[in-house]
């Protein structure tokens, strides 16, 4: 994909198409789309939402600010930072984030809308879908503004840009939807970011390579991968979330370290092993749930989580004594755990199916067999 930071000669950004347009974050949206599917979606969200603040922009949030012959834009620009530097791309923080800043080549996890000045509804927007997708910067995200944009902001902040022309559609801008040589403003919510370059450079080292770094290094790369592993899963990507669990289990086997502080190493692997649990119990592969249990159960024997995890493995593979035990103890560590009870009636019920099954199979060989020596008798 195009970088956003090289446009082609003839001045088209890379969201330009023949169909329609790439949204900002890379997204393809028709003409249709943007003026109908997008808005309305986007005015719902907005509706109910206090922080998004585009339709009351458009509504008067400026009234006593009016210059004559300024544009709604042009009053608004006055109030806002400039992170270009030539003023091409201006920001206004609605609601303050915290911790780090997005650092570059980070995956970013956003919900946006993009408006067109005097318009209410937006012609871009991803907050009717339910679960944003990940994007990396530098590969999924088309606009120049964007990017500069993001690389200002920290987890949890919500901020209103105004992007000039040359910093999102250009000279030509997007024919139907955007007018050439548009300033466009964006409200963007960062809701989360993973520093994804450093853990993919990382992990691209050999185990000789990597035992060069500190300790603490592994540990975060470790932790990136398993957040990853978490953000695929809630996206119900159970195969590539395990890929990114066993990728963090990897790194923090190989990694020899002394014994003050292999403690911190056995921290970092336990949650990981119960996201592999529960992952495997996912994909219907008890017995690989089992087993990534059952390790965790080697670093923390009282975990309830990897005794419950077992359970429900070995409850699946009907073993039903094994299943019993390890939810019985799961539940001595939390006694008003509403799974764990709730999977102690499950095993119940399924174990009194499963003996009168039995029964009813045992009755039916029975009752062959005796017709069977009545026939010979006869």
């Amino acid at each position: 994909m195009m970088s956003a930071f090289s446009w082609p000669q003839n001045g088209m950004p890379p969201s330009v198409g023949s169909a329609g347009y790439k949204g900002a974050f890379g997204t393809k949206v028709t003409a249709r789309e943007g003026s109908g599917a997008h808005q309305a979606e986007g005015s719902r969200h907005r509706e109910g939402s206090k922080d998004m603040v585009g339709s009351a922009l458009n509504q008067g949030v400026l009234e006593g600010d009016d210059a004559p012959g300024q544009s709604l834009y042009e009053r608004l620009s006055q109030r806002m930072l400039d992170i270009s530097g030539d003023r091409g791309v201006l920001k206004d923080v609605i609601r303050e984030g915290a911790g780090d800043l997005v650092v570059p080549d980070a995956s970013v996890l956003v919900k946006y809308s993009g408006y067109l000045e005097h318009m209410d509804r937006p012609f871009d927007s991803n907050y009717f879908r339910k679960t944003p997708r990940l994007m990396k910067l530098g590969e999924d995200i088309t606009l120049w503004g964007m990017e500069l944009g993001l690389l200002s902001m920290r987890r949890g902040e919500l901020a209103r840009f105004l992007f000039k022309p040359n910093y999102a559609y250009g000279t030509l801008g997007c024919p139907p939807l955007i007018p050439p040589n548009t300033t466009v403003l964006f409200e963007i919510e960062l809701l989360d970011f993973l520093d994804s370059a450093e853990s993919d450079k990382f992990c691209a080292l050999s185990a000789e390579q990597q035992d060069q770094y500190p300790l603490q290094k592994v540990l975060k790369v470790a932790a990136t991968e398993r957040e990853f592993g978490n953000y695929l899963f809630r996206q119900n990507r159970f195969c590539d979330a395990k890929v990114r669990y066993k990728r963090a289990l990897l790194l923090l086997r190989q990694r020899s370290a002394p014994s003050e502080e292999q403690h911190l190493v056995e921290a970092a692997k336990l949650p990981v092993l119960l996201n592999l649990s529960f992952t495997y119990l996912k994909l219907d592969l008890p017995t690989i749930a089992l087993r990534y249990g059952e390790q965790a159960l080697i670093i923390d024997q009282k975990n309830a989580k990897a005794l419950f995890r077992c359970g429900q493995a070995c409850l699946l593979l009907t073993e039903y004594q094994k299943a019993r035990d390890f939810l019985v103890r799961a539940q001595k560590e939390q006694p008003f755990n509403h799974n764990i009870n709730n999977e102690l009636k499950k095993l119940a019920s399924d174990y009194r199916d499963y003996v009168d099954k039995e029964k009813e199979m045992c009755q039916r060989m029975f009752a062959r067999c005796g017709d069977g020596s009545t026939a010979g008798e006869s």
